[in-house]
């Protein structure tokens, strides 16, 4: 592969260094979009111990927001509201609520899969553009060397 005059291969090295920056930021923000998955399962996985170890009667502290909480008692563990998704919640019996929670959490599952995937496919990209930029930067070099050892030939020529 010729790269032609060096400003043209800088060019090149420039480009490829940009989509490998683009590449690495795409990355960053999968691995935050995991990350908040991984707690949406985390919160699924409190709520369901919740469920399995809380009683009629239990007393809770629940958020108000803003980092207050106030003391509340369960009045009936058997009635359970469950967030559908889109705005809507449903009040479910305790099994049911748990069933819920699970599917969720293994929705977050699939989603971190395919995420990990697209990120495996981005870094392998990644990859490939930096074995092409130290390829050029090779070439380069190796293109500077004989232009100096050229340079060099002809001024032994002139003496």
């Amino acid at each position: 592969m010729s790269l032609g005059g060096g400003g043209q291969g800088q060019q090149q090295l420039q480009q490829l260094s940009q989509e490998l920056q683009a590449i690495d930021a795409e990355i960053e923000g999968i691995d935050a979009e995991i990350e908040e998955y991984r707690q949406e399962q985390r919160d699924i996985d409190d709520a369901k111990e919740a469920l399995e170890t809380l009683d009629s009667g239990s007393t809770v502290q629940v958020p108000l927001g803003g980092g207050a909480f106030v003391r509340a008692e369960i009045a009936d563990i058997d009635e359970i509201v469950v967030s559908l998704g889109g705005g809507y919640a449903a009040e479910q019996s305790e099994d049911d609520a748990a069933t819920a929670l699970d599917r969720k959490r293994d929705a977050l599952d699939d989603r971190i899969s395919g995420l990990q995937e697209e990120k495996a496919e981005l870094e392998s990209e990644s990859q490939q553009l930096e074995q092409q930029a130290q390829q050029m930067q090779q070439q380069m070099q190796q293109q500077q060397m004989q232009q100096m050892q050229g340079m060099m030939g002809e001024e032994d020529e002139d003496e």
